[in-house]
């Protein structure tokens, strides 16, 4: 399935992997207790501008900040929407 959105310059579109519903030991997290995730899959990238190439690719998983970015619903499916300045690590 490919996705009618391209990014724009820096940006990237991540699709967020699905938050925790148990702990290590078993314990289940109840819907409002549970933490954003911090980890996702980019799932398309931008150009780039001329002062910066573009270093993650489509496929990447990462690591960005806790607040960054912009949510967006797009065929029923949640997305980040950021600059790649936003991301932290590439694992």
């Amino acid at each position: 399935m490919t996705l009618n959105i391209k990014p724009l310059s820096d940006r990237v579109l991540i699709e967020p992997v699905a938050a925790e519903t148990k702990t290590a030991s078993g314990i289940f997290i109840p819907d409002t207790a549970k933490e954003k995730p911090q980890k996702g899959t980019v799932v398309a990238v931008g150009n780039g501008t001329k002062d910066h190439e573009m270093t993650v690719k489509i496929g990447d998983t990462v690591l960005y900040g806790k607040y960054a970015g912009t949510e967006l619903k797009l065929e029923g499916k949640d997305y980040l929407i950021m600059r790649e300045d936003d991301i932290l690590a590439i694992i």
